[in-house]
């Protein structure tokens, strides 16, 4: 094992300018406790397969707080967190407004099971920013976003079928459990045991990126296709954006068809840019489904449509979907704040400059320690894949070296830096990454790339 830095040890970058990394852990002994005991009654000792670690092996590490841009362990270890909670704290954690809507809704009640004023508030926001959502449906998770979306979609359209994207993750309901990415890529499993093959016998999958395919899939399904489900940037097999013309090329052929395009913006919403994914490129879905960012940090997600096609939903149409928790009054509260706070002038701009400043010099660290590295970065969004070419389906996504990836993945927990546990999932900045956390989180990536340079075969770290 490579010995441990000192506390604050002092790196320098390419130009010898010193940095420091805060707080290098030297003991996960509490959290090696916590996982023991989790494992007795929760199933593999986590509520979310991403968390267990089996992507990058090693004992996961259990949070006891979070503040700004750092998490702290059990252990009393910090790291500059780029996970954010798979990227709903786009503000940083517990940012204090947040904070202080929160606690004024807890105050009021936890849940009422009846209208308020707050779900009407938050829509509101979601309409003024997301081209599309004319009116919106509330529910709890990202998975209920996306099911309710295609139902809906099935429902105005009268039709069965849906083509969705290989390594296009889109929640764990059974019908899109068909080559999906992110807990399901680090697995290995295409699909997963329990779903029934009647379940996804209407469900079609293309490569992503790969309009070619879409137009096959058309030319074969086109009168039975109801809906074309996509992330537009892709985020659940690692960060891949779509090439020129392939999102535009899908509002095509599904106005061609009578197709609708959903756009599931749960991770890209507020992130790609303030309107997403679909104001970013100027292309406008038939149907969003937004989810993290939307709740700020709380369980809480939405899709949206126009008014006529919302109009097919319960209690307006005949389509039924409803949430006992759904609109819950603290988890609006959060969004609100989150939204309001987004939209503040430059702030969104100071962490995409981050952003772009923090991809770009991780490209350039693997460059000066002839590491083979593809990079990719929009919005607040950043992604990196140890591949010789470039990334631009799941197919080569899954050609990268997730080895390598997990060798980083430790050599930079133990300098204090937290990325994502798995190769296929994206890094996340937020308003709270400070200049000098970039800094020091390229000083830790540039030693670590430094120890594989010169131990290739090792990963020089161990895995606790």
């Amino acid at each position: 094992m490579t010995a441990p830095i000192s506390t604050r040890a002092a790196l320098t970058d390419a130009n010898g300018a010193a940095h420091h990394v805060s707080h290098v852990p030297h003991s996960r002994t509490a959290s090696q406790e916590a996982f023991e005991a989790a494992q007795r009654v929760l199933v593999g000792g986590v509520n979310s397969p991403a968390r267990a670690f089996r992507g990058v092996g090693g004992t996961p590490v259990f949070i006891d707080r979070a503040s700004g841009s750092r998490t702290y362990d059990i252990d009393g270890n910090d790291y500059i967190d780029y996970v954010l909670s798979w990227g709903p704290m786009i503000l940083g954690h517990a940012d204090p407004e947040v904070i202080e809507a929160v606690q004024a809704a807890v105050a009021r009640g936890t849940s009422y099971g009846a209208p308020t004023l707050a779900e009407t508030e938050l829509a509101e926001l979601v309409v003024e920013m997301v081209p599309g959502a004319e009116v919106l449906r509330l529910v709890s998770s990202g998975t209920e976003a996306t099911m309710s979306a295609l139902r809906l979609a099935r429902a105005a359209t009268g039709r069965d079928k849906i083509l969705k994207f290989a390594g296009c993750y889109h929640g764990h309901a059974d019908m899109l459990l068909a080559q999906a990415g992110s807990g399901v890529a680090t697995f290995g499993l295409p699909d997963s045991p329990g779903v029934p093959a009647g379940t996804i016998a209407d469900t079609l999958v293309a490569p992503y990126n790969d309009l070619a395919a879409v137009e096959a899939a058309f030319a074969a399904h086109g009168p039975d296709m109801a809906a074309v489900i996509v992330e537009p940037v892709a985020a659940n097999m690692g960060l891949v954006l779509p090439v020129d013309g392939f999102l535009e090329g899908l509002r095509r052929l599904c106005d061609e068809h009578g197709t609708m395009l959903i756009f599931d913006e749960v991770l890209t919403g507020f992130r790609v840019a303030p309107g997403g994914a679909a104001a970013h490129y100027g292309i406008t879905p038939d149907i969003v489904t937004l989810g993290k960012v939307i709740g700020g940090g709380l369980p809480l997600a939405a899709y949206a449509a126009r008014r006529e096609v919302m109009e097919t939903v319960s209690p307006l149409g005949p389509m039924y979907q409803g949430g006992t928790l759904s609109g819950n009054p603290i988890a609006t509260a959060a969004g609100i704040a989150t939204l309001r706070k987004l939209r503040r002038p430059g702030l969104f701009d100071g962490i995409v400059e981050r952003t772009v400043t923090l991809v770009e010099g991780i490209a350039a660290a693997a460059a000066r320690h002839d590491i083979p590295v593809q990079t990719a970065h929009l919005g607040t969004l950043g992604g990196i894949f140890f591949a010789g070419g470039p990334v631009h389906d799941f197919a080569t996504a899954k050609a990268s070296d997730t080895d390598r990836y997990a060798r980083v993945f430790h050599g930079l927990l133990l300098r204090g830096v937290a990325i994502a546990p798995s190769q296929f999932e994206a890094m996340f900045l937020s308003a709270a990454h400070s200049d000098a956390d970039i800094a020091d989180t390229l000083a830790a990536f540039d030693a670590v790339f430094a120890d594989l340079s010169t131990a290739p075969d090792h990963h020089g770290y161990d895995r606790p």
